[in-house]
């Protein structure tokens, strides 16, 4: 089978600026941890035949140390609009099932906690904020760069994209009892594949 998926996503965490976890190193986060969750807009998706286009997730992970350690608690949150089908799907993609750079992260998996439907919110824009049913809610705020931009982090060993913008983070999350208040944000365009390009980033999540 073959996958992608392609959009946007916002995501924080309660580590210090900067959070450490892209790069493999220690989280900062309240006891050397990081609890954080990213949300994902899909402009464009499919597993196969089924077109997972507009659907919006959301994943939700704790780190209990830096990311090659593994032992992960991971959860996903998939918008309640999905069809069954597209729920099924992006469950097989992000649990590893079917390839990719998901099934890179099933190894380091130490506990699954299953997949939960929310109505889920993305605002796309300059400073893109999410929610799922006010229990998750992701904002940033992104830090000035150069000449008026921002701040950007590029080639990060697990970056979700090529070149991320980073700033602070508004919001937290209380799902699959990974409670945070975040601290730490970032956001980019991204692009996952059951076939990546050599080189491609391994993606953090």
């Amino acid at each position: 089978m073959s996958w992608e998926i392609s959009g946007k996503y916002v995501a924080n965490c309660d580590c210090q600026l900067i959070c450490a976890c892209a790069m493999d190193g220690p989280p900062t986060g309240k006891n050397g941890e990081c609890r954080g969750a990213a949300v994902f807009h899909i402009a464009s998706g499919r597993l196969d035949d089924t077109d997972l286009s507009g659907v919006d997730f959301a994943f939700c992970n704790f780190f209990p140390s830096n990311l090659t350690a593994g032992n992960w608690k991971v959860g996903i949150v998939v918008d309640s609009g999905a069809s069954d089908g597209q729920a099924q799907a992006l469950e097989r993609i992000l649990h590893g099932d079917e390839g990719g750079p998901f099934a890179d992260f099933a190894a380091l998996y130490g506990e699954w906690l299953g997949v939960e439907r929310g109505n889920i919110t993305f605002s796309d824009g300059d400073a893109p904020s999410a929610s799922v049913d006010g229990r998750i809610n992701l904002a940033i705020e992104p830090l000035p760069g150069p000449g008026g931009g921002v701040t950007t982090v590029k080639n990060a060993m697990y970056g979700f994209a090529p070149e991320f913008v980073i700033g602070k983070g508004k919001g937290g999350s209380d799902f699959f009892g990974l409670d945070y208040q975040s601290v730490y944000a970032e956001s980019a365009d991204y692009t996952f594949a059951s076939e990546m390009a050599e080189g491609a980033p391994k993606g953090r999540a």
